[in-house]
């Protein structure tokens, strides 16, 4: 095996209890490198066409990457793959804190998740021992006390727990994996996954470490990465502030999602910007494994009936989920909605893009279960909405499916308001005011996505650097937010780059905001980790990227994805922004979609990979699946 892997995979079925390992393989790390790409090549290869997402055939792929705890910066991720039981295709969640690393530490590249449990149960995994304990003294227990509990009661104090909460426990479709209770594998709905298979938690201890192949190199290569880091201007305000600095670039520029995306300013910004989070409510900074960008705040509720509670976030898509969206300016309100998200094991995009969509139900009239007010800016019902989500009671109920689901059962009068793709809520952006957002939404694997392929160029005017990772060629028109020409171009790049990061597993941060490392540092860098020589190509990694987008696609296609599901909700393309500095801005989808699957060597009218593609890929065995004549 190449230097970096643990070379091995835990697998572990729930059925029966019984745990089997593996050798990572070193021809599929060769052809997809870790992380998500391995598990890309896991998945599609392990789960049938049409398996139930909350049935004991589903899978949970906990991932590493080669560069996972390593010192590089930001190399204190993993992710979660499985199949989504909110959109029922490819699902992944990537998340931060100190678990990657630990499992890593313990000796396993992957741990995959098989069968049900027939009783709530929680898994420890000391080094190369793994052990099932009955959950029931935690199910029904919220994260933070669950996760605190486990590692008192297994006498682990140093270990790091994953696991769910109510939330998941009852199906909640966008229900998430809280690591040690405060970082959230959160979209795609993980949490019911693991739920369905009643298992309440993981714990990971390791006292292993991760050796790479050029000791030499690698120190120099991360050395002056920390260094890039800790010296990049976005990079500092980021320290200081978090995320939440987005607040304020969101708003100039009109895309501060706002009334359930209906508008892209809000009157009420500047109340919940980072500056007043900052000068009102923080109480401390942390940072994931190997991270010095450290954009991870805390803060406490100063006054009001929640006074003193302490809560970790929320980021900037939180503080939009739970604010300008759904009208809220109270910070109090904000910090305690991300507080029950957390707690809960909820995503707070989708559950903050859900109540905001029945929000504008009710004001159509089109909401009969509305006991609660739901209103814009009515704070107490969005607190006991979060509530009722989490316990399925009331409008809870309902809500919990998620805002597709909900759109469907209203029948097309609710249509027109259901800000999803693919089944899953959009993010904090909105593609009428930079379009490669457009059409990185209606493409992602995942569901409208924003981690997978944003491009920042246009959104942030980043003009040297978009001459630089594209072609001073394409300038202005890469860089102007508000037209079509060659945003399909960037998408690709980027989204190529994002999955090779992704593969390693490092951060989205730093890659493209601020825009500190692209694929020609993770070439120099994937090989002082692994010693494979042919990694230190930046052509073969894009062809690498391009294998990887291509086998998710697949993966989508074999489910019965096609071109008529990348789409973006009406509101985006025939519904212009009433005011703001993008007033007036619309989104034409098609000709960038053309282009999109032109350049990835995609049938430009379905969607599905051409065979040509898909040999050049050395993706052959995928031709009979996809129904493309051999």
């Amino acid at each position: 095996m190449y230097q970096g892997y643990s070379g091995k995979i835990l697998r572990i079925n729930l059925n029966d209890q019984d745990v089997t390992l593996e050798a990572t393989s070193p021809e599929i790390a060769r052809r997809f490198i870790g992380g998500t790409g391995y598990a890309s090549y896991l998945l599609y290869h392990e789960l049938a066409k049409g398996v139930e997402p909350l049935g004991p055939e589903n899978k949970l792929i906990f991932c590493t990457g080669p560069v996972t705890g390593t010192p590089w910066p930001t190399a204190g991720r993993m992710a979660v793959v499985s199949k989504s039981p909110l959109t029922g295709i490819w699902a992944e969640s990537h998340v931060g804190g100190h678990l990657g690393p630990e499992i890593k530490f313990a000796g396993y590249d992957f741990i995959i998740i098989e069968g049900q449990a027939r009783e709530p149960t929680v898994l420890s995994i000391v080094d190369d021992n793994t052990e099932f304990h009955s959950g029931s003294p935690y199910w029904g227990q919220k994260t933070l006390k669950a996760s605190k509990r486990i590692r008192r009661d297994f006498k682990q104090p140093h270990g790091h727990v994953a696991l769910i909460g109510p939330a998941g426990e009852n199906g909640v479709r966008f229900s998430s994996i809280m690591i040690d209770g405060a970082r959230a594998a959160g979209r795609t709905g993980l949490g019911a996954v693991m739920g369905n298979k009643k298992l309440k938690g993981i714990l990971v201890r390791g006292t292993g470490n991760v050796t790479v192949a050029d000791p030499q190199q690698f120190q120099a290569l991360w050395r002056e990465g920390h260094d890039r880091v800790q010296t990049n201007p976005q990079a500092l305000e980021m320290r200081k502030y978090g995320t939440a600095i987005l607040v304020a670039t969101k708003q100039s520029i009109g895309e501060l999602p706002t009334y359930n995306h209906r508008e892209g300013v809000y009157e009420g910004w500047d109340r919940i910007s980072a500056e007043t989070f900052h000068d009102h409510h923080y109480h401390t900074t942390r940072a994931c494994g190997t991270c010095r960008l450290a954009c991870k705040k805390a803060f406490k509720v100063k006054h009001g009936p929640h006074k003193g509670l302490i809560t970790e976030g929320p980021e900037y898509e939180g503080i939009m989920a739970m604010g300008s969206n759904v009208g809220i300016d109270d910070i109090p309100t904000i910090l305690v909605t991300q507080h029950l998200c957390n707690e809960y094991g909820m995503d707070v995009i989708s559950a903050g893009a859900t109540a905001a969509f029945l929000m504008e139900l009710a004001e159509h009239g089109l909401l009969t279960e509305d006991e609660l007010d739901i209103r814009w800016g009515n704070t107490n019902a969005l607190i006991e909405l979060m509530h009722q989500i989490a316990q399925r009671k009331g409008l809870g109920n309902l809500a919990a499916e998620g805002s597709h689901r909900i759109a469907k059962q209203k029948g097309e009068s609710a249509e027109p308001y259901d800000m999803t793709v693919k089944g899953m809520e959009i993010s904090g952006q909105d593609g009428r005011a930079h379009r490669s957002m457009a059409l990185g939404h209606a493409v992602a694997a995942r569901g409208a996505d924003h981690l997978r392929n944003l491009v920042t160029m246009d959104q942030l005017a980043y003009k040297d650097v978009a001459a630089e990772r594209f072609g001073a060629d394409k300038l202005p028109e890469i860089c102007d937010p508000y037209v079509e020409t060659y945003k399909a171009l960037a998408t690709v790049v980027t989204e190529k780059v994002y999955t090779i990061r992704d593969s390693l597993i490092v951060c989205w941060y730093t890659c493209s905001w601020p825009p500190i490392f692209w694929v020609e540092d993770f070439a120099p860098l994937l090989t002082s980790v692994t010693g494979e020589s042919a990694f230190d190509s930046v052509d073969e990694l894009m062809h690498i990227g391009t294998r990887l987008v291509t086998m998710k696609r697949a993966f989508n296609a074999r489910e019965g994805i096609r071109r008529k599901d990348d789409r973006l909700p009406r509101r985006f393309t025939h519904e212009p922004f009433p005011k703001g500095p993008s007033k007036g801005q619309t989104v034409n989808l098609e000709p960038m979609l053309d282009e999109y699957y032109h350049l990835y060597g995609w049938d430009v009218k379905t969607g599905i990979p051409t065979e040509e593609t898909l040999r050049k890929l050395g993706l052959e065995e995928l031709i009979k699946d996809l129904h493309v004549k051999s």
